[in-house]
């Protein structure tokens, strides 16, 4: 698997903590793994030349990007914070998917895996003809969904699937996120057996509400990687 594309079912489901485990976990593991933002937007409160999901992978995974790669990794920055398409829009440069993929495949020359994170969902548009969806086509890595774990998932994201097999993509499988403590574990159970069964797709677990992991707290990191069953997810252990 020379890259994986990480889309959600929506904006704040999780995709950056799923990233940055897996960035974390693969690079434990002995792989030089690289993390990717096509689109960063809302970085006007951030530092210069550090997009804001990096800092983030800086954090969780103690990952610092060569500057010479960051053009790579993230192709097209947006101050303005919302859709890739708006923001775009707003400061006259729209992002050009020939572009990413050649910087994607530059990465894929270099390292041993492209963990490309998507910007909201996957229908998100990011220039005035073209959504995600575009994105992950022309890359041509297999699609992880990410989503949340509680009521109302089941329905975004099966919606999310079909998106994804209508047009012949691959499906990796999904990932739900607890963004905050709850007590409905019956409600999350039966959200990950459901979408098994009607989306015909493996759920590799739940990330739990883990207060330490936007902090890069090891034990953290570790909970995160069993629960998702990280290994499984990455093909880790085929030979």
């Amino acid at each position: 698997m020379a890259g994986l594309f990480i889309t959600g079912t929506g904006t704040d489901v999780g995709k950056s903590a799923v990233t940055a485990t897996l960035l974390w976990y693969a690079r434990q593991q002995g792989m030089d793994a690289v993390p990717m933002k096509p689109m960063q937007t809302g970085t006007e409160d951030h530092p210069q030349g550090l997009a804001p999901d990096f800092e983030f992978y800086k954090k969780v995974a103690a990952y610092s990007p060569d500057e010479s790669e960051l053009s790579l990794q993230v192709p097209y920055i947006y101050e303005p914070a919302c859709s890739p398409h708006l923001a775009a829009r707003m400061v006259g440069d729209s992002p050009d998917l020939n572009h990413i993929v050649d910087s994607a495949r530059t990465l894929e020359d270099k390292h041993d895996l492209v963990l490309a994170e998507g910007a909201g969902g996957l229908l998100v548009p990011i220039n005035e003809t073209q959504t995600m969806r575009d994105l992950a086509i022309v890359l041509a890595y297999p699609v992880l969904v990410v989503a949340h774990a509680g009521l109302g998932t089941i329905n975004h994201t099966l919606l999310t699937l079909e998106a994804l097999k209508v047009v012949g993509l691959k499906i990796r499988g999904v990932v739900l996120c607890a963004p905050e403590p709850w007590d409905m574990g019956y409600i999350e159970e039966d959200n990950a057996k459901t979408i098994m069964q009607f989306g015909e797709v493996p759920v590799f677990g739940t990330l739990p509400y883990l207060p330490g992991l936007p902090k890069g707290d090891v034990s953290a990191l570790e909970t995160a990687a069993r629960a998702i069953h990280i290994n499984d997810l990455l093909e880790l252990d085929k030979e």
